[in-house]
């Protein structure tokens, strides 16, 4: 049965550009699968547009998506709004997928302005959205899960790099703590270059991660969703940088390759997809979510976790774009269970107000 999508893209992050791709791609793919697709963007200024024409990524490149009429996302779907921002109409949607990479639209945002608006929702939630964005976070949480991480120091300061014992020894990893795609992630193999890279990491955000080198590293990503009470992997993926870490350059800009399925020892591979599979199933996460792996020394770190993944995975959970739309329907049929199993629950009204006089919360006159 044909649904009707909404596809949330953008978001005031620098990723904004990134979650374009992702976006356009899911609203098309989606189509070409039968459903009708809203594309709602957000603009990095917190705009928020909706209409046909942001399926086309052309219309990204010059600001032609401020064509596009403003949009209010609340009640179960999405108000189209016209040029005197009045609403014009209003479209139900069956439920959203967030295609947002980066700032809040990653970190919750989105998540919870669809469970305020009572649109059941395809990807992750608010907690492990919230906390997976976050770097730090992210390593408390897998400390209390035990799972083997690198060793970290967190600092949001210049000055913090004289005063902190916890700095693993050079070479160390500079990460911003709440940014994706590799933004600001810098190698530092002295003290110089440790003051420089933290000094950059905190022109984008409020604190950066020192994490230890980890030498003959090998990067493995490993994808999974939720679906019909199981936790579904994908094969695991190298990601081969060009130089000593994965750069925004290998990533987006051909520097780096892909190894698909990755060339490991089994136990290996198996020992991935059990970890990506325990995390994912013990934290009740859902929608398509990226586990990124550091292989050391014959050691297996969990580094960090995407839970709106570039192109959302898409090439390691299906054959192509076609055999994807499968993938997507798994997750927003989840999403609909989910959302009607969450609406039977009963919500009470205490009754309180009764005992609490009417001026009880007035301030008194001067």
């Amino acid at each position: 049965m044909s649904k009707t999508i909404a596809v949330i893209f953008g978001g005031a992050s620098n990723e904004n550009e990134i979650s374009i791709i992702t976006g356009t791609m899911a609203a098309n793919v989606l189509e070409s699968g039968g459903d009708s697709v809203i594309p709602v963007y957000i603009s990095q200024n917190s705009d928020i547009f909706a209409g046909q024409s942001l399926k086309n990524i052309a219309e990204f490149k010059a600001d032609g998506y401020k064509k596009a009429p403003r949009a209010v996302v609340a009640d179960g779907g999405i108000y189209i709004l016209n040029t005197k921002n009045r609403v014009k109409k209003f479209i139900k949607v069956d439920a959203a997928l967030n295609c947002c990479h980066g700032g809040a639209g990653e970190g919750g945002g989105v998540a919870g302005l669809c469970k305020i608006a009572k649109i059941p929702f395809a990807s992750a939630g608010i907690f492990e959205s919230a906390v997976f964005i976050d770097k730090y976070l992210t390593k408390l949480i897998l400390k209390a899960l035990e799972v083997k991480t690198a060793k970290y120091a967190y600092i949001t300061s210049l000055q913090q790099i004289d005063k902190c014992p916890d700095i693993p020894g050079f070479p160390l990893v500079v990460k911003p703590v709440n940014l994706g795609s590799s933004i600001g992630v810098e190698k530092a193999a002295n003290s110089e270059e440790l003051k420089n890279a933290v000094e950059c990491g905190l022109i984008y955000d409020s604190a950066v991660i020192l994490e230890e080198y980890l030498e003959n590293r090998r990067e493995i990503n490993c994808a999974a969703y939720f679906y019909n009470g199981e936790v579904i992997t994908s094969e695991c993926e190298e990601a081969v940088s060009g130089g000593d870490i994965l750069s925004f350059e290998d990533k987006y800009a051909g520097g780096g390759k892909s190894v698909l399925p990755a060339d490991l020892p089994a136990d290996i591979s198996g020992a991935i997809k059990q970890t990506t599979q325990a995390v994912y199933q013990k934290l009740n996460m859902r929608g398509i979510v990226r586990f990124d792996f550091i292989l050391s020394g014959g050691e297996v770190y969990l580094s960090e976790i995407n839970t709106v993944p570039g192109s959302l995975s898409y090439y390691l959970l299906s054959a192509g774009f076609k055999d994807f739309y499968r993938v997507l329907s798994r997750v927003l049929e989840q999403a609909k269970t989910d959302f009607d199993s969450e609406q039977s629950k009963k919500l009470i009204k205490t009754g309180i107000l009764s005992n609490v006089p009417s001026n009880a919360c007035k301030l008194p006159r001067k």
